[in-house]
């Protein structure tokens, strides 16, 4: 049986269809980066392990050639205080249901089936003088 989406709710796992709603509680003047555009790269940073703003500003550059494919990115990658000011700023009660229609969504296109990764480095498993690299564990 085909699930029928609700008439308000987007239909298919796009975060930026689903967080278009999202009111930007910026001013107009303070704005360099587009509002999805930092929805989006925050949501994909933290999936991929960003801990804090930081993380996130981080993941940014390394992952720009893949970002730039799906975000405008006019003013490039925001800073880590840009993205503590938005979400700081961001009404939860407006963004709790967007990202909520975004999860059923995905899980819905998935089937249910989704594999958690998770992966570490050990530490000091290298020897440098060996010419041996650290030990990676992914666990599923």
């Amino acid at each position: 049986m085909a699930q029928v989406a609700q008439p308000d709710e987007p239909v298919g796992p796009s975060l930026r269809a689903h967080c278009a709603a999202v009111p930007d509680p910026r001013i107009d003047r303070t704005k360099r980066h587009q509002l999805l555009d930092i929805i989006t790269m925050a949501i994909c940073a933290v999936i991929g392990g960003a801990d804090s703003w930081v993380d996130v500003e981080v993941f940014g550059p390394a992952k720009l050639p893949w970002l730039r494919t799906f975000l405008a990115l006019p003013n490039g990658i925001p800073s880590h205080d840009t993205f503590g000011r938005v979400f700081a700023a961001l009404a939860p009660r407006a963004f709790e249901p967007c990202f909520r229609s975004w999860v059923r969504a995905a899980v819905t296109h998935t089937d249910g089936e989704v594999v958690a990764l998770d992966g570490k480095t050990r530490r000091r498993s290298h020897d440098r003088g060996a010419g041996q690299a650290a030990l990676h564990l992914v666990s599923a």
